[in-house]
């Protein structure tokens, strides 16, 4: 076998293989050169960072609100655990968002209170980590109480609203922040608004009577809450309660004649007597606020003694329809009177067996509406004169 020489006599053979191994060497001393001279660790060489808390309030924090938030958020890492508890190791109920990435104080705290609030996170590698905050919530000197008027279960008439009373061992709250805690929920929707008739009593009601069958959520969120002028909430408060059929009472005092209609349906016309030309029933929208089998009338109570004219009478089947001592009652004494001429002191008069038949239909916020009385119009404020402002007017909430 012939074998051939380059140039310099050295055989092609032994020069090819000599070729290889330089280039082989060349190419191993660039990777070494590569690893080792760039200066940055492989992925698999990377540590990740160590995971943070976030704890809100943090530690020493005073005067907390009740209310929150009270929070924690993991950085570079997932909350594994977290402990809120009392100066008695009492623990508060709490949830871990479902990445990991924070917790939140899912219980209302109270007044004057000191809590710690303990958070574990881990992180993608290396130890747990556990941090701490203790902190004291704000100790209110006054605390307002929220009654309601309906209650939690009523049915109720379709003029009725929704009123809220703010207690008076308080500071009056400010209009706009009670507003804020007052949630209504209608179902189906309504149009509504709040109106203040003075500072420490606001009204809810739709722009137009409510629809029969509606069902309103009340939630009265108030405690914890600073609701201004120096007053805490004292008390949450919570109402459900179902509109009624729709009553509607008409009586003209023209024709002494009233009409009863339930959804829309006359049930009846009667004859009545409103108040005499000295005492004249008030015209405008009245709602039914209370129910009395027998009552005592007293002229005195609203600035008529028995010797300036007024009276002291006992009736049956009463139903107050406002506060200025309007009512729907039997008085046989005006039988011959009732259907002819207005001859009360500002009542609707009506037969017994008539009141008795008018008392076990209606139901409180029914709505009576008076009409040609000769009197002045329903004040606003007087029981539930709500009606008597139009809807511009009550969307402004006289606040």
């Amino acid at each position: 076998m012939r074998e051939w020489s380059n140039p310099v006599g050295i055989p092609v053979r032994v020069s090819r293989l000599l070729t290889m191994l330089i280039f082989g060497l060349v190419a191993l001393f660039a990777a070494g050169c590569t690893a080792s001279g760039s200066g940055e660790p492989s992925a698999a060489d990377e540590v990740p960072p160590a995971p943070t808390l976030e704890l809100a309030p943090q530690n020493g924090t005073k005067d907390v609100s009740p209310v929150g938030p009270i929070t924690a958020t993991a950085v570079n890492g997932r909350i594994v655990n977290a402990v809120l508890s009392n100066a008695e190791g009492a623990q508060l109920r709490g949830e871990i968002a479902p990445d990991g990435a924070s917790w939140t104080a899912t219980e209302k705290l109270g007044y004057g209170k000191t809590y710690t609030l303990a958070v574990t996170a881990q992180g993608a590698s290396g130890p747990a980590i556990t941090q701490q905050s203790t902190f004291s919530t704000v100790s209110p000197g006054e605390q307002a109480y929220v009654s309601m008027n309906p209650l939690d279960g009523q049915t109720v008439g379709i003029g009725q609203p929704l009123a809220f009373y703010f207690s008076d061992n308080a500071p009056a709250p400010d209009k706009k922040r009670a507003e804020d805690a007052i949630k209504i929920q209608t179902e189906p929707a309504v149009e509504g608004a709040f109106y203040w008739f003075n500072s420490r009593e606001v009204h809810w009601r739709p722009k137009e009577y409510w629809q029969p069958g509606t069902k309103v959520s009340i939630n009265i969120d108030v405690y914890g809450r600073d609701l201004g002028n120096g007053t805490w909430g004292q008390e949450d408060r919570a109402a459900t309660i179902t509109i009624g059929d729709a009553v509607v009472l008409k009586a003209d005092g023209a024709s002494h004649q009233m009409t009863i209609e339930r959804n829309g349906q006359l049930l009846r016309t009667m004859p009545v007597s409103l108040g005499s030309p000295q005492f004249p029933s008030n015209n405008g929208v009245h709602v039914v606020t209370e129910h009395h089998a027998k009552k005592l009338m007293d002229s005195s109570t609203y600035g008529l003694p028995v010797e300036a004219g007024g009276y002291r009478t006992e009736v049956e089947w009463a139903v107050r329809i406002s506060n200025g001592g309007e009512f729907l009652h039997a008085a046989p004494w005006s039988v011959g009177d009732q259907g002819r001429r207005n001859v009360s002191h500002g009542c609707i008069n009506m037969s017994t067996a008539d009141a008795k038949w008018i008392f076990d239909l209606l139901k409180k916020g029914d709505v009576v509406e008076i009409t040609n009385s000769g009197g002045p119009n329903l004040r606003s404020w007087d029981g539930f004169g709500d009606w008597q402002v139009p809807w511009d007017q009550w969307l402004q909430g006289n606040r």
